[in-house]
């Protein structure tokens, strides 16, 4: 059987495979694409001759480091308005807490996403999508919650699957219903706990966007037994578990991913020992979030020791959201995974990549450098790839490649 031509091949370059629990590194090596996929991988020495001679495209690289596109597992970034009255009241002493009681907070963002047309909500979210693929980001997993009615989720859903067309990146679509309750379901919670399960998300399953339900588990947001009703109803409709869970308090968030179903818990800096138990057993990863913690002064950091020692799947994110979050560099995110949740070099880039691949079931699709994986690379002016997580500031990034095209 004839071979399949290839159509690029990057040589002179040093690989980070992100296979295993270690970057897999092959230094002097090369890696070819073909019909969008990887073809071959593997040192340089070792390269076929007549494949080399044979590619349309050669790309030198010039000792450049190459890693697997960047996938961000965890943002909200279609939303209207933003949230700079918080942050002055913030800086004045108030909690996240206290300003979402008080009608702040993420309801602030709801009526200005409520009130946005989906035209407003595309361009935001765009040049937000531009920012991360700056930083080698090719798939972003893009969460609703901004709207809390059936109208506005299915809108935003829409928004963020439209991104594509704004620039080459994937987009992975969450429903989010569960972020809060509405200002006119404050007296009326289990109606719209109902309203979410009984006609949100079958009409956001028939939509055909979303691919996973989550839910905010805390004593501002959703009970655990609100929360697992939500999650339970998503998952059997089809749709991935996630879960917002031990951010502000422990509720048990972790323990109730693992017994609900759900892929991942996302912060859980009150995460409790039998939550990481739970999660270790039932392969439920965690999301860590540094970039909330961060602008929230949060005192609390996630067990990232205890959830090493249980062997727990470890991605990061940014957040990228207009309140707890507001942070587009991904540089960022990985210094402070590494300086504020004590995270190695190694771990932050395995969360960005095949951890983060693995939240979003795509892990046998992306995430690693691997022949037969999709073709998404970002090529970075380092001389080692712990420098990604050391320098705050300016994007190394020389060049994205998605689906075997560079784009930058």
């Amino acid at each position: 059987m004839p071979q399949k031509p290839w159509d690029r091949l990057w040589t002179e370059v040093n690989l980070a495979t992100m296979t295993g629990r270690s970057l897999g590194i092959i230094e002097d090596g090369a890696i070819a694409s073909a019909g969008g996929r990887i073809a071959w991988v593997g040192r340089e020495a070792d390269l076929p001759a007549h494949r080399k001679a044979t590619t349309p495209e050669v790309l030198r690289c010039g000792g450049a480091w190459l890693t697997p596109g960047f996938i961000d597992c965890h943002t909200h970034i279609v939303f209207g308005g933003d949230r700079t009255t918080d942050f002055r009241r913030r800086l004045r002493g108030e909690s996240y807490e206290e300003i979402a009681r008080a009608g702040g907070g993420i309801m602030s963002t709801v009526r200005a996403t409520r009130e946005a047309s989906n035209d407003e909500l595309a361009s935001g979210a765009a040049v937000r999508a531009k920012e991360l693929a700056a930083w080698g980001v090719t798939t972003i997993e893009v969460k609703s919650g901004y709207g809390l009615d059936l109208e506005t989720e299915l809108r935003m859903l829409e928004v963020a699957a439209s991104l594509p067309g704004h620039l080459p990146v994937d987009i992975s679509p969450t429903l989010l219903a569960a972020h809060t309750i509405p200002a006119e379901y404050k007296h009326r919670r289990s109606e719209y706990v109902r309203l979410i399960v009984d006609e949100i998300i079958p009409a956001a399953v028939g939509q055909g966007h979303a691919t996973a339900v989550d839910a905010f588990c805390e004593n501002i947001a959703f009970t655990p037994a609100e929360t697992r009703t939500v999650l339970e109803a998503g998952i059997a409709a089809g749709l991935h578990g996630r879960l917002h869970a031990d951010q502000l308090s422990d509720q048990g968030g972790g323990a109730l991913a693992a017994a609900a179903g759900a892929r991942s818990a996302d912060h859980v800096e009150y995460l409790s020992p039998e939550g990481v138990g739970a999660m270790g057993a039932a392969e439920v990863s965690a999301v860590l979030l540094p970039g909330a913690a961060y602008t929230l002064g949060a005192d609390r950091r996630p067990p990232v020791s205890a959830l090493r020692r249980a062997g727990v799947n470890m991605a990061l994110a940014t957040d990228a959201n207009p309140g707890s979050s507001p942070i587009t560099n991904v540089g960022l995110i990985l210094n402070l995974g590494c300086i504020q949740f004590g995270l190695t070099p190694g771990e932050a880039l395995l969360g960005f990549t095949s951890a983060a691949a693995e939240v979003l079931a795509l892990r046998g699709d992306r995430g690693t450098l691997e022949p037969g994986k999709r073709a998404d690379f970002a090529l970075w002016g380092v001389s080692d790839p712990a420098e990604l997580c050391y320098w705050i500031g300016g994007s190394p990034l020389k060049s994205r490649v998605k689906d075997g095209v560079p784009t930058a």
